[in-house]
């Protein structure tokens, strides 16, 4: 009863001024402490989720994206897809808000009770075992199939070797229909292969398996990072990106989408 005990005397003065009934006072007494508590455990959750810091939608400026669809991204923040098991991919250059938003989405999902968990590919990778008969490789493997919501960030940053890669296949393989999942990417996925040891069928297998039920969210904008100098004419402004065919969200079986 920590948050009672501080906010005793605050309550009981509020409750001689209201004349409120002894009820009334143990009531308010029992609805701050069970704020705090509701508190206190949103933000354990916050930190076991590894967020690398806080960006909720409401941070995010869509008029700064004009091309992003922010009904679609309020559709997502309904979290139907956690709950569905799917997949959602947003791709697009680099500081355009790709991170912003799955972080803000992993937050909705931590806030309604979700177990969630955040890395980088690059973080994930490292530390991957060297050799699959290692048991922390199913140990691994484990642990990360048990958030109901699993983001893996910058994809396309760092290029992975065969082992590390056939790692992330059976993660996906794991999760398949069964966890939701968010990935960040700077590459289009043509390109995939270039990121797992230049492995076609290996990143096809992949692709396959998170598109499958997965909606693509393509931001082709300017960077926030870039926004500031913008404004103050430090810089040129970059001319728009031509339209990316990632921009729609995939059917089963795409061809496009599995090379």
């Amino acid at each position: 009863m920590t948050q009672a005990i501080s906010v005793l005397d605050r309550i009981a003065e509020e409750a001689a001024q209201g004349q409120w009934s002894y009820t009334e006072f143990l009531g308010k007494l029992l609805e701050e402490e069970m704020a705090a508590r509701q508190e206190r455990r949103l933000a354990i959750r916050q930190r076991m989720s590894r967020f690398p810091w806080v960006k909720t939608l409401d941070q995010f400026e869509f008029p700064f994206q004009p091309g992003l669809d922010e009904k679609k991204i309020r559709e997502l923040a309904t979290l139907r897809f956690v709950e569905k098991a799917e997949v959602v991919l947003f791709t697009g250059p680099p500081g355009v808000g790709k991170t912003h938003l799955a972080i803000a989405l992993g937050l909705e999902a931590v806030r309604v009770g979700y177990t969630v968990y955040f890395i980088t590919l690059s973080e994930l990778a490292g530390q991957v075992p060297r050799d699959r008969t290692d048991p922390l490789w199913t140990e691994r493997l484990r642990i990360l199939s048990y958030p109901r919501l699993l983001i893996i960030d910058e994809v396309g940053y760092v290029p992975l070797d065969a082992v590390a890669s056939y790692f992330i296949f059976s993660l996906v393989c794991r999760r398949y229909e069964k966890g939701a999942m968010i990935w960040t990417s700077n590459k289009g996925f043509a390109e995939w292969a270039s990121v797992f040891a230049g492995d076609e069928v290996l990143t096809a297998a992949i692709l396959d398996r998170l598109l499958h039920h997965g909606t693509v969210i393509n931001i082709r904008g300017r960077s926030y990072r870039l926004r500031d100098k913008l404004h103050a004419g430090t810089v040129v402004t970059p001319p728009p990106s031509p339209p990316h065919p990632e921009s729609k969200t995939p059917e089963a079986g795409d061809s496009e989408y599995a090379r």
